[in-house]
């Protein structure tokens, strides 16, 4: 019996958290020390430490729950199980890559006829129709 008590009172006393003061001082050369010992020939002040902060578990599990959930309803916007947005998306870029491909091969034949050599009338017009083809071209497909 007296050994359990004994046990007891050392498991006891270990578990107490230790109460030990903290001393600060200069020396003559101006070295600042640090320690559990006052000097006794050093004028010298209590170092006040502050109580380390803890937070509870239940509100750490609450927060890493509320970024999971954000995580989920980020990645839910991200998936492209709206296929009628991303759908509609794919249908405007693909019209739109058409519409360019067809201004090029417009711009290649009227260069062509131009380089085959057409009268003034008929040249001026080609390059009238060229121009506004080109302005066209640059600013749906060029610019954008």
């Amino acid at each position: 019996m007296p050994r359990i008590k004994a046990v007891t009172l050392l498991c006891v006393l270990l578990t107490t958290p230790a109460a030990a003061e903290i001393y600060r001082w200069k020396d003559a050369s101006g070295v600042i020390h640090f320690s559990d010992i006052p000097p006794r020939h050093e004028h010298h002040s209590r170092v006040q430490v502050p109580d380390p902060v803890t937070i509870p578990m239940s509100d750490t599990v609450r927060q890493s729950e509320n970024v999971r959930q954000s995580r989920r309803a980020v990645g839910k916007l991200l998936q492209p199980e709206r296929k009628n947005r991303y759908a509609q998306a794919d249908k405007t870029a693909a019209a739109q890559a058409a519409r360019c491909e067809k201004h090029r091969q417009q711009l290649d034949r009227i260069q062509s006829q131009l380089r085959a050599g057409y009268s003034n009338d008929r040249g001026n017009r080609l390059r009238e129709r060229r121009r506004n083809l080109s302005q066209r071209y640059s600013r749906e497909c060029v610019l954008r």
